[in-house]
């Protein structure tokens, strides 16, 4: 699902909201979401997840071309993790399709 498919699902489910209003309140929740993480907090959403930023070392890589040698700097990464909620919800879906 992409972010227009998410702002049109809710717009036809809450019919008493405008599309603006309703794309307004998904960005600001994206938004909100993106600047915790950088500033380095932690996003945890009840029954569905938490969003934390994970620090990778320096290492040396391979360029995948060429094969040489390349030195990858230290960086920080957006990392999820699925809430126990989210994790049944899913797999009893999945073993509904079998």
């Amino acid at each position: 699902m992409t972010k227009s498919e998410l702002i049109a699902e809710l717009a036809a489910a809450h019919p008493h909201l405008l599309g603006r209003d309703v794309e307004l309140i998904v960005q600001t929740i994206f938004n909100e979401i993106s600047t915790a993480l950088a500033r380095g907090d932690r996003v945890e959403l009840r029954g569905f997840g938490a969003f934390i930023v994970k620090k990778r070392d320096a290492r040396v890589g391979r360029n995948p071309r060429t094969g040489t040698s390349v030195s990858v700097d230290e960086k920080t990464v957006p990392f999820f993790k699925a809430g126990k909620e989210l994790r049944e919800r899913v797999n009893v879906h999945a073993s509904k399709k079998r």
